[in-house]
């Protein structure tokens, strides 16, 4: 009989307490084991990920096992460097002495991922969980099924199931395991299941790191170039077909650019994906009927469609589309919309395009194209977002140096290379006094005459 979601967990916390995770060669190992079960079973996770996502199977490498396995690779050669205990100065009247901080795991981890990228945003905050020397146990979506069923397979040939599982299920396994206790939990997902979480966490003051979403806006200048910027907006849209967290929501733009834009814009879907990207082997799929429906009825009396608006629920096909004329208070610019629709709305100029990102919330990501150095720094310093992409979209992802993650509703914590590892590790603060004259019998009693003059002057 399978173990129930509750036995999982503790099985993975008895892990964690009998030390299994610690030491630094069994976080390698299990790191390689990861890097090795993507590697040998490549083919069978792209064809599960097609089978959920209709990916071109070469998409599916590039965003879900070659992006997972650079990260694997760079905390594997860094994972000495990152966990080993560092030095820090200490004020004078404490010396001599020496101050440290020594990176702990917090201890056992739970991993909730979303369906649109179900590999890689399982398997990221994963590897670095187990890099920090945490049990972990994963949630993958069930709503991408066939990933999650493949995962299942191939965690326990792989990894340590002492210290490292695998939950499948749907809302009912979910509410089980956020039952228990946890010393962190990390979700990627939507605002109202991210509050969900937070309430369950609460209970034992869990810390919890939500990465989430929100319409991440997007202003091209008079300035920009608008040829490079099509493209990299036909690209950055339309990658998984729009189901990307940081993908452009809408665009800004004043009068002057927007017909350019348009045009611009045709051309490089056709680029991409032909003059049908309905029959484009490298056209995706909407992850379910219902998302159809979500999608084509944001295009219901909400501006003027002049690239695409087709949709067939049958085959979960919503086509590359562009809104001009759209309002703020239309419905596709209400909500996260999570697909290939790209509205654009008119602003007179920067000045209020900063103004509409100011008056909503802080947006997972924000991009900007222009080649004025006073527009640059006017978006730099009176926007707040996440991450911010100048004359380029989404690849910040691709650079593990900088952190991922939201700030206000777009999330909470941020991870990526060294920063996964220091959000599931504890910063424990030592300091060491050595031998030698007590420079904080200053601070004893009694205190006299001469130790109040002293203190009072700062010497």
């Amino acid at each position: 009989m399978a173990e129930t979601p509750t036995e999982l967990a503790q099985t993975a916390r008895r892990g964690f307490d009998a030390g299994i995770t610690r030491p630094l060669e069994w976080r390698r190992q299990q790191l390689k084991q990861l890097d090795r079960m993507l590697a040998e079973n490549a083919a069978t996770i792209e064809e599960a990920v097609r089978a959920d996502l209709g990916k071109h199977l070469l998409e599916a490498h590039m965003t879900e096992i070659n992006s997972v396995r650079t990260e694997i690779a760079l905390t594997i050669k860094n994972l000495k460097r990152w966990t080993k205990p560092r030095g820090v100065p200490v004020p004078l009247p404490l010396r001599p002495a020496t101050g440290r901080i020594h990176r702990q795991p917090l201890g056992t981890v739970l991993v909730i991922a979303p369906w649109n990228y179900p590999v890689r945003l399982l398997l990221i905050p994963v590897a670095g969980a187990i890099a920090a020397g945490n049990a972990v146990v994963a949630k993958p979506s069930e709503v991408s099924s066939h990933t999650s069923a493949v995962l299942a397979r191939l965690f326990p040939k792989y990894l340590d199931q002492r210290a490292v599982t695998l939950v499948e299920g749907g809302v009912e396994e979910t509410t089980e395991l956020l039952e228990q206790r946890w010393d962190h939990i990390f979700y990627t997902g939507n605002g109202a299941v991210g509050r969900i979480v937070m309430a369950a966490a609460v209970r034992h003051l869990t810390p919890v790191t939500l990465e989430l979403g929100g319409k991440s806006p997007v202003y091209v200048d008079e300035s920009a170039d608008i040829d490079a910027t099509a493209a990299w907006l036909a690209w950055g849209k339309l990658l998984n077909t729009g189901q990307t967290c940081v993908a452009p929501d809408y665009v800004l733009a004043p009068p002057t650019v927007v017909p350019k834009l348009v045009d611009a814009l045709r051309r490089e879907i056709t680029v991409l994906y032909g003059d049908e990207p309905r029959t484009s082997p490298d056209y995706g799929r909407i992850i379910s009927t219902r998302h159809v429906d979500r999608l084509a009825g944001l295009l219901g009396g909400t501006g003027e469609i002049v690239i695409g608006g087709e949709s067939d629920r049958d085959e979960k096909y919503v086509a590359p589309t562009v809104l001009t004329g759209v309002s703020l208070d239309d419905p596709v610019m209400g909500e996260e919309i999570f697909g290939p629709i790209l509205p654009i709305v008119t602003v007179s100029g920067s000045d209020e395009a900063i103004n509409v990102i100011n008056s909503r919330e802080k947006p997972l990501a924000l991009y900007l194209f222009a080649r004025s150095a006073a527009v640059r720094d006017a978006f730099l310093a009176r926007t707040t977002s996440g991450s911010m992409g100048i004359n380029a979209d989404m690849i910040q992802l691709g650079a593990p140096a900088l952190p991922f993650g939201g700030v206000g509703e777009s999330g909470t914590g941020a991870y990526h290379g060294e920063h996964t590892v220091r959000l599931f590790s504890h910063e424990r603060a030592v300091l060491r006094k050595l031998r030698g004259p007590n420079l904080t019998a200053m601070g004893r009693p009694p205190f006299t005459a001469r130790k109040e003059r002293m203190l009072r002057s700062g010497s």
